[in-house]
């Protein structure tokens, strides 16, 4: 693991780190990028698909083959999030795709798992919509209490290569 004087270097050049092996969030190198856990865990199962090449910010930055790649890519990490999180959890409703890049400029695609349980004013809106303290409260952030839900997208990820 990555030291504590530079245990969140990664953040600042994800795909860098991830190319480099050292972005803890990885969960499997696919075809065209990292199928990366997400940070904060507040729906649990949350994950993004990293472009696996340092640059590049839009879907359109990329060759029409790599796109299609992406795509798909981003389509099997989309059901792997779906099935791990049906399996965990009977209250999953759905899978939300999103390619935003407001904030981050590298190409990522979000997949965020919606569950029935999400407060009723909540969850039939985006996610970005959730108050501030869901993505900043030490409770939802990443830790090794999410080792069995990264575990269960990883097989599933391998069952549907």
């Amino acid at each position: 693991m990555i030291d504590n004087e530079n245990e969140n270097d990664w953040k600042s050049d994800r795909v860098g780190s991830a190319l480099r092996g050292e972005n803890p969030t990885v969960v499997r190198r696919l075809e065209s990028g990292f199928a990366v856990i997400g940070d904060v865990q507040f729906l649990p199962g949350y994950a993004i698909l990293l472009t696996d090449e340092p640059g590049v910010q839009r879907l359109s930055d990329l060759p029409r083959p790599r796109r299609l790649a992406y795509l798909e890519d981003l389509d099997r990490l989309g059901e792997a999030v779906e099935r791990a999180c049906r399996a965990a959890d009977p209250a999953f409703r759905r899978v939300n795709l999103e390619i935003l890049g407001n904030t981050d400029p590298m190409l990522h695609a979000h997949v965020w798992p919606r569950y029935d349980w999400e407060p009723a004013d909540l969850v039939r809106l985006p996610v970005w919509l959730y108050p501030h303290d869901r993505w900043t409260d030490p409770a939802h952030a990443l830790t090794p209490a999410h080792d069995p839900i990264r575990a269960a997208l990883g097989a599933e990820l391998d069952a549907l290569r």
